[in-house]
């Protein structure tokens, strides 16, 4: 097995002897910068012929799906624009309808409430006509029944006070005189 030992620049050669860094040895530096040369024109040459157009158009491809979304985003905005504006058409025209309707309803239902309040007032009239019609009839036959009572009365009166009756006709005509006033 081989031993290794450190050199000078710090690396180790396999063999253990001392040597220069191969990068930086003086004996190969021109072969490395005309490799490196070569390889850095192979590299752009390889970058701006294959890669960099690949690169550029992706980014045109990107750019214009990109846009396209973006016009795409701006129709359909327009258009839901569009579709929200008819529905608040379409909602304040409802409500006007319903409100038209409820107004046409209430006026049917205040006209049916006020032919039937008519007619309620109408049934009641009859009944307050038929009523009077009673009660007259009523106190006629009351004042009849009174005319008799107060004859009646005021013969029990008399007969009381000079203990002998008065002749009926008398009294039914002071009764009758009386009432008259």
């Amino acid at each position: 097995m081989a031993t290794s030992t450190p050199t000078s620049t710090g690396t180790v050669a396999p063999s253990g002897a001392k040597g220069h860094f191969p990068p930086f040895a003086k004996e190969t530096f021109a072969s490395q910068i005309l490799w490196l040369v070569i390889v850095f024109v192979a590299l752009y040459l390889l970058m701006s012929r294959v890669a960099l157009p690949r690169v550029g158009s992706i980014l045109a491809a990107r750019k214009a799906r990109i846009e396209g979304d973006l016009a795409a985003a701006e129709k359909l905005k327009a258009d839901s624009d569009a579709a929200i504006a008819a529905y608040e058409k379409a909602l304040s025209d409802a409500r006007a309808r319903a409100q038209a309707l409820a107004n046409e309803v209430q006026a049917k239902q205040a006209a049916a409430a006020e032919e039937n309040r008519k007619a309620l007032e109408a049934q009641l009239n009859v009944r307050i006509a038929e009523a009077e019609k009673s009660i007259a009839a009523t106190r006629t036959a009351a004042m009849a029944n009174v005319t008799s009572i107060a004859a009646e009365a005021a013969t029990a009166i008399v007969e009381r006070l000079i203990g002998t009756a008065p002749a009926g006709a008398t009294v039914e005509a002071a009764v009758a005189e009386a009432l008259k006033r």
